[in-house]
């Protein structure tokens, strides 16, 4: 707080205090607002309408979840793109939430990198297979274990939580 003559002025912070005080003349002119804001008001969540409670609680999260999720382009083996993507917020959603416990966090952690394993199998088999057979001798090192993998999710093709 600052007086200057009889009038007292508030301000933001210690910063704009200090920049007041250097040049106190410059701002004799200025004129104040007829009416101050209302001060701010801490409310409680749980008291807000859903869509408030929402917008306060989980959008942050869920807008992360989609980024990564828009950033990965999960296509699960066997699912179309639309189960896929679902899946992968959720993973995301359980292996970063705040409020699991750290054990809970980390299992849903490897879910999620084992469930982005299996997303990666279609893409490396589209860039390692051709249409004219390879002999194994000239595949990759892991192909025939990645393709072994791919072929058991038909049997199996959600992931299990």
């Amino acid at each position: 707080k600052a007086v200057v003559s009889t009038q007292s002025t508030g301000m933001k912070d210690e910063g704009a205090l200090e920049h007041f005080l250097r040049q106190p003349w410059r701002f004799n002119e200025v004129p104040l607002p007829a009416k101050l804001p209302p001060a701010k008001i801490a409310q409680d969540v749980r008291t807000l309408p859903m869509l408030g409670y929402m917008e306060q609680t989980v959008a942050k999260a869920i807008i992360e979840a989609m980024t990564s999720c828009s950033d990965f382009k999960p296509k699960y083996p066997y699912v179309n793109a639309h189960k896929s993507a679902l899946l992968y917020v959720a993973y995301h959603l359980k292996a970063h939430n705040p409020k699991a416990t750290a054990y809970s966090r980390e299992k849903y952690r490897k879910k999620l990198e084992r469930y982005k394993e299996h997303c990666q199998l279609i893409q490396y088999l589209g860039a390692n297979m051709n249409r004219r057979y390879r002999p194994e001798p000239e595949r990759p090192i892991d192909f025939n274990h990645k393709m072994d993998e791919f072929l058991a999710l038909k049997n199996h093709p959600l992931p299990t939580s």
